[in-house]
């Protein structure tokens, strides 16, 4: 009785150490997958000040209602750029396709891997802000003193205008900060 009472603690302690293991390898994967998935979700919803990124251009008609979008730049202590907006703002009309410039130098002699993360402030708005094409979407590759130009095709989606939590917005900025890769 007492050589089946030891067969029997030994096998569910190795069953409670399987768990654990099980338990704590899912817990790592959750850890590792959370940054890919919190970013997915910001950028579906805007959340956080996030932009959506769209696929096409609005196909909703153009309303009449201005605002002025700002550009800001910004690099990581890491990252060897001169990098700044073309322009410090542009005019849009709520629907109507917008285009921006941003300037990124390498003032490295070695070339460099990098990529630019991006916000928009403020964070309520993000949700309407929409991304058509961006240099952020994609790693970028500077070669040594070379100044590439990126641009940015965004609007505002006219559902911006039925939502009362908006209305006193009339200026958004984005905001990129380029960070290394390499």
């Amino acid at each position: 009785m007492n050589k089946n009472h030891k067969s029997s603690g030994r096998s569910s302690n190795q069953s409670l150490a399987i768990i654990l293991c099980v338990f704590v390898v899912c817990m790592l994967g959750m850890a590792f997958a959370a940054v890919p998935l919190y970013k997915i979700f910001c950028q579906k919803t805007g959340y956080g000040g996030t932009p959506k990124i769209a696929k096409r251009a609005s196909k909703k008609s153009v309303a009449g209602r201005l605002l002025t979008v700002r550009f800001t730049a910004s690099c990581h202590r890491d990252m060897p750029l001169r990098f700044k907006a073309q322009q410090t703002s542009v005019t849009v009309k709520i629907g109507e396709n917008g285009l921006a410039f941003y300037e990124a130098e390498n003032i490295s002699d070695r070339p460099v891997k990098g990529m630019a993360t991006y916000n928009v402030t403020p964070d309520k708005a993000g949700q309407y802000f929409n991304k058509i094409a961006c240099f952020c979407f994609e790693e970028q590759q500077f070669k040594p003193g070379k100044i590439l130009d990126m641009p940015v095709q965004f609007f505002i989606d006219p559902e911006f205008l039925k939502d009362p939590n908006v209305q006193d917005i009339d200026t958004i900025t984005l905001s990129y900060t380029f960070f290394r890769l390499d």
